[in-house]
């Protein structure tokens, strides 16, 4: 049980330590996750529909 006790603290301390983004950052991130998802959809999108037309084309 002592280790767990310890363990806790330790964990504790350390997320004390942490430096957490701010409301900004975080904006941004989404921002930057957001539009990359939406381009790399568009990109597999465009790649399936490119396959698609060329296997009926094929048959």
């Amino acid at each position: 049980m002592k280790k767990i006790v310890l363990f806790v603290k330790e964990s504790y301390a350390e997320l004390k330590k942490v430096v957490w983004p701010g409301r900004d950052d975080v904006i941004s991130s989404v921002k930057v996750v957001l539009v990359s998802t939406i381009i790399i959809a568009a990109v597999l999108g465009l790649i399936d529909l490119l396959l698609l037309m060329g296997i009926r084309a094929l048959f």
